[in-house]
This record gives structure tokens, C-alpha cells and sequence, in this order.
């Protein structure tokens, strides 16, 4: 299965929140139980620098990958991907455009299973009122 093609745009120091189904052919959600994810965005896909990283293992003020959905209120058997970045962490981004991709994996070591969902742009729109955090 290639990696589906979405693009979007982060308002600097706004919060940004996407959620993403993730279901089978027949429309049927995709159990995400025993996966973990990793966002990253890059200038290029050959870059060795990253922009920013996103995983499922959320920090103190959520941003990361949710497999509960954005507001963390659903099971992970909904296939439900919540893609969540707080004001904070994005009055810190300083970029203007590049690329990322997300992927989810399940397993460890050289049986990890690694399928990439999803893969775009994104561009920072910068702010003009300063957050005083």
C-alpha cells in the first residue's frame, strides 16, 4: 500500500489538531492496538535535518501522536490518528516549508512491521501576535 497525500499548515503559535481514520479498503477501521507512530518534517526527503518529530509517546502538553483520536476520547480499535501540536511547540518551530511523513510500526528489532500512512508538505504560516507564555 503506498502512503496516502496530504498537505497542510501549521499557524505558528496556534495549536494545531488533525485527525486522521485510518480503515481498510472496505472502509473499516484499522485496529491501531500494540502500534506506536513517528511524524517527522524535514527540508527534503534527503536532509539530515528535522524540523520537528511527533510520536505516540505524547509530552507534557499532548503534543505528539494520539492513536485515541485528537482528544484522546476513542478506543485505538477505532483506527482513529490524532496528530496534536500545542501552542507552545509551535511558537518554537522556525521553518518555512518542507516535507514529513507518518508512519506507524509494531514489533522490535529487525521483525519490527513499519508501514508509512501518510506523506506531503507542510508549511508554517508565522505569527504576528506573540505569545507571552
Amino acid at each position: 500500500m503506498s502512503a496516502g497525500k496530504y498537505s497542510f499548515v501549521i499557524e505558528q503559535g496556534a495549536t494545531f489538531e488533525l485527525e486522521l481514520q485510518y480503515t481498510d479498503p472496505e472502509g473499516n477501521a484499522i485496529n491501531l492496538n500494540g502500534y506506536n507512530g513517528r511524524m517527522q518534517a524535514r527540508p527534503s526527503n534527503t536532509s539530515d535535518t528535522v524540523y520537528f518529530t511527533l510520536s505516540s509517546s505524547l509530552d507534557a502538553c499532548g503534543t505528539g501522536l494520539n492513536f485515541s483520536g485528537s482528544s484522546g476520547d476513542k478506543d485505538p480499535s477505532s483506527g482513529s490518528i490524532g496528530i496534536y501540536i500545542s501552542a507552545a511547540s509551535s511558537s518554537a518551530f522556525d521553518f518555512t516549508q518542507g516535507v514529513y511523513d507518518l508512519t506507524i510500526y509494531s514489533g522490535s528489532g529487525d521483525c519490527t512491521y513499519v508501514l508509512r500512512l501518510l506523506e506531503g508538505n507542510v508549511k508554517l504560516s508565522n505569527d504576528v501576535t506573540r505569545p507571552s507564555y
